[in-house]
């Protein structure tokens, strides 16, 4: 496969080369290659958890969020964080 890479890719690529990031410009390429099949599964795991969330939401499960729900919660945990180290500060040793 021949690949035709911009000027600004090919200067990219050329410093990374001469900066010993890699040997050449095949090199470089796989690297992006390997990073965008990466990112690809990432979003396709993302993707999924997206799915089981929106059947979650479906089955009337999970909750809503709203700015207070989400002061609440902060604050639940907040209090179950100086429950905790209250417990562990009182705990003889």
């Amino acid at each position: 496969m021949n690949v035709d890479l911009t000027p600004d890719q090919k200067a990219f690529a050329r410093r990374a080369i001469e900066s010993g990031r890699f040997h050449s410009e095949q090199e470089a390429v796989q690297e992006a290659l390997a990073l965008w099949e990466e990112r690809e599964r990432e979003r396709a795991e993302f993707l999924l958890t997206l799915d089981d969330a929106r059947a979650s939401l479906g089955r009337g499960e999970g909750r809503v969020i709203t700015q207070e729900s989400m002061r609440q919660l902060a604050l639940d945990v907040k209090e179950r964080g100086r429950a905790r180290l209250l417990a562990e500060l009182t705990t003889p040793r």
